[in-house]
């Protein structure tokens, strides 16, 4: 397998425009001071991100409505208890994967 010119150059450009928005917030902030209320503000940020994440799973608004998909809510909430009683994230990815794969195989 040969590698082109213009190969080369379109992963160039990808990986440049892949990369400079990740690194562009992050030099122009790096001299800056961020309030207090803005730095309690972007801490949020994560969660907000996680818990859409999760309920986008089960939750979807299809062409009949919304809809929410059982077998997964069933998953994320045994999920979470999961979570609670172990404290552990490699043990509630482990059971988490388990249990969607079981409740999918009996259902």
């Amino acid at each position: 397998m040969s590698i082109s010119y213009s190969f080369l150059l379109l992963l160039l450009g990808c990986s440049l425009v892949t990369a400079i928005p990740r690194m562009l917030p992050f030099l122009m902030m790096r001299n800056m001071e961020i309030p207090e209320p803005m730095l309690k503000w972007l801490s949020y940020i994560p969660l907000c991100i996680f818990s859409a994440l999760i309920i986008e799973s089960f939750m979807t608004n299809g062409s009949t409505g919304f809809q929410i998909h059982w077998l997964e809510l069933i998953a994320v909430i045994c999920t979470l208890v999961i979570s609670l009683f172990t404290r552990s994230l490699l043990w509630t990815v482990i059971l988490g994967v388990i249990l969607m794969a079981l409740l999918r195989f009996i259902f």
